[in-house]
């Protein structure tokens, strides 16, 4: 991949670039590396009159050939703009290109198939919201299991102080989209089809509401439908707009896979959440965690992987029981006495390689804390209490 020019925030983009880069949108697909490279040769304004007019320049394109000039320039005979520009600020929406402010320059690393703008719509500032988030993607046919990781991994990450950015799809994405908005957290749609198509129309309503609270953005004009082609090229903005990419439940042939490479190779954290290996849907996650994935189970260790020094998952470790907090030479005694009967002093003091005052004051600490107990000369284990400690009352 060519690497294609940074942007320099803040850097002021003409009238003309704006309108040239939207009518742009409309002529090529997104991820058009070919038209990405001549974008960066001549500029938008320059390429856009190139296709348009018929003196002979767009022939001397590089690798541009008849039939690719045809299919551009058929779509430029309708194109409009400026419609389209102030379709989208009528829903109070913009069109933020490479070089402002807005623009995050991490989709820089895309190169010659970085988008040509985005379509904007809501009220929060992309480029600020871009540099601290994290994607969360996966089967759109999710398990309840999968659901559940999802929407938890949304709300934790939003607790956290983190964007969660998905695609707004059913399933996976749709979960990890309210587990942010229940917290109050921020969240970021990244659209297949225009900002103001609804889609899926399940969806209506969750996508407005990143509307309202949040941002959804995506690289096709105003009412552009989404194809199949668009939803694998839209994961690449996805892969490459957050620090890392979190995959919870995919299948081998997953699109959540694709933004999980193509997150590897931009050099951004990949991570995957493991389920049962008997699901298909782990399938996907496994192969990933079996390369260079990374394991991770909550927000805590998400955060702890992409974000900045200090921020540590806290440590792992299971139910703590009152004999895990005594010293060696106590849970040595303890552990000499029988399970069964009752053992002299002495017979403690052997089994533990203790002397026999070592073995009695033990003995008697371990008293207080209610491990043991004196029976006539010797000592023995408390009863531990029944599982069911009203079982009487059943009348037994």
């Amino acid at each position: 991949m060519v690497p294609g020019p940074r942007s320099r925030p803040g850097a002021a983009v003409s009238d003309r670039e704006r309108v040239a880069r939207a009518a742009l949108t409309r002529v090529m697909e997104p991820g058009d590396e070919r038209g990405g490279r001549w974008l960066r040769e001549c500029g938008a304004v320059e390429l856009m009159r190139r296709i348009t007019t018929r003196d002979g320049t767009a022939e001397q394109l590089s690798r541009m050939t008849p039939k690719h000039l045809d299919g551009y320039r058929l779509r430029a005979e309708n194109v409009d703009p400026e419609r389209d520009l102030a379709t989208v600020a009528a829903l109070g929406g913009r069109f933020v290109c490479p070089g402002e402010l807005e623009w995050p320059s991490q989709l820089d690393d895309l190169g010659d198939s970085r988008p040509i703008g985005l379509w904007v719509r809501g009220p929060r500032d992309l480029r600020l919201w871009a540099l601290r988030s994290v994607a969360v993607v996966g089967a759109r046919a999710c398990t309840p299991y999968g659901s559940h990781m999802a929407a938890s991994l949304g709300s934790g990450l939003a607790e956290l102080g983190w964007v969660v950015v998905s695609g707004a799809a059913f399933g996976v994405d749709g979960a990890a989209h309210r587990g942010a908005l229940a917290a109050g957290g921020a969240t970021m749609a990244v659209l297949a089809c225009g900002v103001d198509v609804a889609y899926p129309r399940g969806h209506a309503e969750l996508i407005g509401r990143m509307v309202e609270q949040g941002l959804v953005i995506g690289e096709l004009p105003p009412s552009d439908h989404p194809t199949r082609s668009r939803f694998v090229l839209r994961n690449r903005v996805i892969a490459a707009l957050t620090r890392g990419t979190v995959v919870v439940e995919a299948q081998y042939r997953s699109g959540s896979l694709v933004t999980a490479r193509c997150a590897q190779r931009l050099g951004r954290f990949t991570m995957g959440v493991p389920g049962p290996a008997t699901s298909g849907l782990s399938a996907g996650v496994h192969e990933l965690l079996r390369g260079e994935g990374v394991l991770v189970t909550d927000a805590a260790e998400v955060a702890e992987l992409v974000g900045d020094i200090g921020e540590l998952a806290p440590p792992r470790h299971g139910p703590v029981h009152p004999r895990d907090l005594l010293d060696a030479v106590s849970a040595r005694v303890l552990d000499a006495l029988p399970s069964r009967g009752a053992a002299s002093g002495r017979d403690v003091a052997r089994a533990a390689g203790t002397g026999a005052d070592e073995a009695l004051g033990r003995l008697y600490e371990l008293h207080s804390l209610g491990f043991v107990e004196r029976d006539g000369d010797g000592w023995r284990l408390t009863p531990r209490p029944t599982c069911n400690g009203d079982a009487r009352r059943g009348g037994t």
